[in-house]
């Protein structure tokens, strides 16, 4: 029985925010993925991480469209107003939605952004369909081996990343994250953030978002297989297939206070590249530098995409 007092759960519109993008919905890949989008040119396909959805990269589509490009931000399979399946959240099958929704979007690649989760899958899509990624930038992740790597042998990073392990629970960490209208997103946020958290709007955006029905539950589905998986042949296969190095030039964005990936973790992930890699460090943000300074971040971005031949 439904107590009374309890305010209803947010309907999956709750995302469908309002700005100058426009929403729909694309199909790829046995599934139904909802979309924002903005702007003509090439197109940047920006995916998101945890604990948040398309939205975060609100700013950016704004950037990226007035500096000539597509951008589209994509909400991940079981996040946001996308498809809620009962599985597929194992990386090689989501990195498989990214590039069906490249396909579907009707553009012969695309240059992939990513985001902490987002980055992990953009990775993974450059790796195993590199013919449909133009362009690799990743913030706030390292490469999926130089990742498991630091989780497993370093002690800082591990305890770092421990939320990770705490997703490993049954239903709990769905309860803990839909609690209190979803009071936890926001101190997660809040705390991996450095000294300019995105602001309180923002933050109630996305605790609504996790309360929607089943939203928790699939964002730490991804999670739970990483870890599940690691001694299972099909994380050993996962683990061996990104071995293929990345052939596309590649960006990787980093704030020097995040809390949950360390810099000594992603910095090195270079050596997974064969073409040319950028690394750039953001003094004083966190683990959300695209929201923490947008201007900065998209400046690096723009510039980098409209270098036709980006150094070391």
């Amino acid at each position: 029985m439904t107590d009374p007092d309890t305010p209803p759960a947010p309907p999956a519109s709750a995302v469908l925010l309002d700005g100058p993008w426009s929403h729909r919905d694309v199909a790829a890949n046995g599934a139904r993925f909802h979309i924002a989008e903005l702007g003509d040119g090439p197109l940047v396909l920006l995916l998101h991480g945890f604990p948040q959805f398309w939205w975060t990269w609100r700013h950016q589509l704004v950037a990226l469209a007035d500096a000539g490009f597509r951008a589209v931000a994509m909400d991940l399979r079981g996040v946001g107003g996308s498809d809620r399946t009962p599985r597929g959240y194992d990386p090689a099958n989501l990195a498989l939605d990214v590039t069906g929704v490249i396909r579907s979007l009707g553009e012969p690649d695309a240059a992939l952004v990513g985001h902490d989760l987002g980055g992990y899958l953009a990775w993974t899509a450059a790796a195993m369909r590199p013919k449909l990624v133009r362009r690799l930038a990743v913030s706030s992740m390292p490469h999926p081996r130089r990742w498991r790597s630091a989780m497993l042998r370093d002690v800082k990073q591990s305890r770092a990343g421990s939320h990770i392990w705490g997703f490993q629970r049954p239903w709990i960490p769905e309860r803990q994250l839909t609690a209190d209208d979803g009071a936890l997103v926001a101190e997660l946020i809040q705390e991996w953030s450095g000294p300019r958290p995105p602001e309180d709007e923002a933050l109630q955006t996305y605790r609504r978002a996790m309360c929607i029905p089943s939203a928790a539950h699939c964002a730490v589905e991804p999670y739970r297989w990483m870890v599940r998986s690691l001694a299972r042949p099909d994380g050993i296969q996962f683990n061996r297939r990104m071995k293929r190095p990345v052939h596309v030039p590649t960006l990787h964005l980093h704030g020097s206070l995040d809390p949950v990936m360390r810099t000594r973790s992603a910095a090195g992930s270079g050596e997974y590249v064969e073409a040319p890699y950028r690394w750039r460090l953001f003094d004083g943000l966190g683990h959300f530098p695209h929201e923490e300074d947008p201007v900065a971040f998209s400046s690096e971005l723009i510039n980098w995409l409209r270098d036709p031949e980006p150094d070391r």
